[in-house]
């Protein structure tokens, strides 16, 4: 029963997922079956991304110094509410401003869900536990899409319609696994920090680790959101079959989620700065490597390596922000972490069309490999200062009756970067399975600051 939240909120994210991602290509078709032209579809396209960007602070500002549970349920609500708008819509301003409103559950539902990891792992739960989180919306990616194929046929009026109601039935069913996955919490800690003062975004965006977290984070969506546009691109020039093509995006999938099973044990014998860097640095040397004019099977061998690099940087992105972010503010900087996100899913298309434009379809792939080496350089260069992402305030777990208090609200303070300071968690044992002993030795520099619990 202990990790259960975990399960439910997995199952949820995968539906709510696989909703969206089953949507944004119906959207697509039935926006064409209005008479949109490309720049529409783009137009409507970067509405979705664009809309959240002013509400990602403001909601992670909420989260910061409030429950995380409402947001699941409102984001669950305007995700299905925009799919089936979307379906009765007719006109494209219409289909614009109900895919920004999809969008913009999406984004309510991914903060709520990461703030209750956040708050209800210890630290050194929290790289399994975001990769474990992670894995619901990976198997939402594989899944959303070959359900929208199945369902768009011929009359594309009709069936894309079908498909976005479809879309809006499976987001509600989320709503049936997270109900009342969080019980509000009664502490008195709770109003001490609704009433502390914000920290503000700067001070956020300036704290060593934050930057690196949201930069590598940027540059792993940019990839596997461009990989997902362009391989069809050059499967096209190289005379690879639509069916062919989308094989190796769901191989790709497939490696991503085996990743992340696997995870902690990597984390365990690598540590988390050379994880990230070297999975970082592999996955640039491939992505270039795809511009290549290899043998389908080199291919395929490559986009399955990539994939499970590319599982690395979500999650453990998530960890540096939460890590490095300051007390009462992890909500607030995982917002952040979500906007650079979405300006990537703005910018990187917008890019990869200029390259491709003026040096051919593979051209993106070199482009992205540069940006996923420079953000293997990142997350190096955010080890070797000595300075690494923190485990700050409370966490969730024994502290409060939903395991689910605010940031900063019944913990104490971490150790100091230096390694002195009060003792780390690790003297109460390891907690759900996390590794212990030596194995919480060698990651020592890895993750200073192990978390103490209950010092004043």
């Amino acid at each position: 029963m202990g990790r259960l939240w975990l399960l439910r909120l997995v199952i949820a994210f995968g539906f709510a997922q696989a909703a969206v991602s089953m949507a944004r290509p119906a959207v697509s078709y039935r926006a064409l079956s209005l008479g949109a032209d490309e720049r529409a579809i783009g137009v409507i396209a970067g509405v979705y991304a664009l809309l959240p960007l002013f509400a990602a602070v403001p909601l992670g500002r909420r989260t910061d110094h409030g429950r995380c549970a409402p947001l699941l349920y409102a984001g669950v609500a305007l995700i299905a509410g925009g799919c089936a708008l979307s379906g009765l819509a007719g006109s494209l301003p219409a289909m614009a401003a109900w895919s920004g409103v999809m969008g913009l559950g999406h984004l309510c539902f991914v903060i709520g869900a990461q703030s209750i990891v956040a708050r209800r792992s210890a630290p050194d739960e929290q790289d399994r536990n975001f990769g474990y989180f992670t894995i619901g919306a990976s198997l939402g990616q594989l899944a959303g899409p070959i359900a929208a194929g199945a369902l768009i046929g011929d009359d594309i009026t009709r069936t894309s319609a079908l498909a976005l109601v479809v879309s809006a039935a499976v987001a509600a069913v989320s709503l049936t696994s997270v109900w009342r996955i969080e019980l509000r919490y009664k502490g008195a800690g709770h109003k001490r920090d609704a009433a502390a003062a914000k920290v503000p975004v700067h001070r956020i965006l300036r704290t060593r680790g934050v930057p690196a977290g949201i930069f590598i984070s940027l540059a792993v969506l940019s990839a596997t959101d461009i990989l997902t546009a362009y391989l069809p691109v050059v499967g096209e020039h190289r005379g690879i079959a639509p069916t062919v093509v989308g094989l190796l995006l769901s191989l790709r999938a497939a490696a991503t989620i085996a990743c992340r099973l696997v995870m902690t044990p990597m984390i365990r014998r690598l540590g988390r700065t050379t994880l990230l860097t070297v999975t970082c640095l592999l996955g640039g040397a491939l992505c270039a490597g795809i511009a290549l004019p290899v043998p389908l099977w080199a291919l395929a061998l490559m986009l399955a390596a990539l994939g499970f690099c590319l599982g690395v940087g979500q999650p453990l992105s998530m960890t540096t922000v939460v890590q490095a972010a300051p007390a009462g503010a992890r909500s607030t900087a995982l917002a952040l972490r979500l906007t650079g996100n979405r300006l990537g899913q703005v910018a990187a298309p917008a890019s990869a069309g200029l390259v491709a434009g003026l040096a051919g379809a593979a051209a993106p792939f070199v482009m992205l490999g540069v940006l996923l080496v420079v953000s293997g350089g990142t997350a190096a260069r955010t080890g070797r200062s000595g300075r690494e992402p923190v485990a700050t305030g409370g966490q969730g777990g024994a502290g409060s009756p939903d395991g689910c208090p605010p940031d900063g609200a019944g913990g104490g303070p971490s150790r100091a970067s230096d390694g002195t300071g009060p003792a780390a968690a690790g003297a109460d044992g390891p907690r759900g399975g996390a590794p212990g002993g030596a194995a919480q030795g060698a990651d020592a520099a890895e993750s200073p600051g192990r978390h103490s619990r209950g010092v004043r």
